[in-house]
């Protein structure tokens, strides 16, 4: 197998671009790193938010590691029901991350399944907590892309654009191999290669451009859950054309479509709709009014030097 993957219209080449790394003879897989990654940056940013919202930030630490929990499994088994040709002849293989093979619509489901238990179990809000881990899975899906670069996997159909990336043919899955890709196989030292879209790159830039945004609105906020709205109406708006351009889709049966298109364009619609709604009737509905909890920062405290102001996380608003 040969390693290289170029940007030859960029022209920039990487001659040897592994899949994993070897730590005490243990073979650790890029994609798992990023994904370890990706959650460790999650929590700061998460329990940062909940500092400046003064909300706890302990509650984000343990919500998180089963919001965590919760997301990978609902990643794996999106993947899994529309790839279930890919394993059915061997159901060890659901269990084996290595390789890959964690759908992000299905992490983002079980992450908000598991935060509206977690809310009604804790009696904090739910909308509150989407908004406050809305930076934190936006984070998660722009440097989660990067695995799939190392993977050589999640690319689009051939291209030559600007961004057109090189692979070589035998790092690849075949069954993400097209005609078109064939048909344009270029030969270069002995070694065959196809030139794609870098959807991964597309994704993770889109990704970036929406964290930003979001970054920046989120202090101008009108409601609780307004942020974790734009944050799925966003990234489901960009989902909709570069999935359009994958050939390793996850097809709805019977039916034939990519089901995380047809998911994306169903979000397009019901966030834009429920955003432009809320937009004025928002003050009617108490769900979605600030949950917002302060604790009392005593004057005196006993033994302990009193604390500096901007360590008050938590006080009262005299009004």
């Amino acid at each position: 197998m040969h390693y290289d993957i170029s940007f030859p219209n960029l022209g920039i080449h990487l001659s040897h671009v592994g899949k994993n790394i070897q730590v005490f003879g243990i073979e650790i897989a890029y994609y798992g790193i990023i994904i370890g990654a990706a959650i460790l940056i999650g929590f700061l940013i998460a329990t940062s938010e909940a500092r400046r919202t003064r909300q706890n930030p302990d509650d984000y630490l343990d919500m998180g590691i089963i919001g965590v929990i919760a997301g990978i499994v609902g990643a794996r088994l999106y993947f899994v029901i529309f790839s279930w040709d890919l394993y059915k002849d061997n159901l060890l293989d659901i269990f084996n991350l290595r390789q890959g093979g964690l759908a992000i619509y299905g992490g983002v489901i079980g992450a908000v399944v598991a935060t509206f238990v977690l809310a009604r179990i804790k009696h904090l809000s739910p909308f509150q907590i989407l908004d406050t881990v809305a930076l934190a899975i936006l984070n998660g899906q722009m440097l989660g892309r990067w695995g799939n670069f190392f993977n050589r996997e999640a690319f689009g159909e051939y291209t030559d654009s600007l961004f057109a990336m090189r692979l070589p043919l035998d790092a690849v899955r075949s069954g993400d191999v097209t005609e078109k890709m064939r048909e344009h196989i270029e030969l270069i030292d002995g070694v065959r290669y196809i030139q794609v879209h870098p959807t991964f790159l597309y994704e993770s830039l889109w990704c970036c451009v929406l964290l930003i945004l979001l970054f920046l609105y989120r202090k101008h906020k009108k409601y609780e859950g307004e942020l974790f709205l734009l944050y799925i109406f966003g990234y489901a708006l960009g989902r909709v054309w570069i999935e359009g351009l994958r050939t390793d889709q996850l097809i709805l049966p019977g039916i034939g479509l990519p089901v995380s298109q047809l998911l994306a364009g169903a979000i397009v619609v019901f966030a834009g709709a429920a955003l432009l709604y809320l937009r004025k009737h928002h003050k009617g509905i108490p769900i979605l009014k600030s949950g917002k909890k302060y604790e009392p920062m005593p004057e005196k405290i006993e033994g302990i030097k009193r604390p500096k102001k901007k360590d008050r996380i938590f006080k009262f608003k005299n009004k």
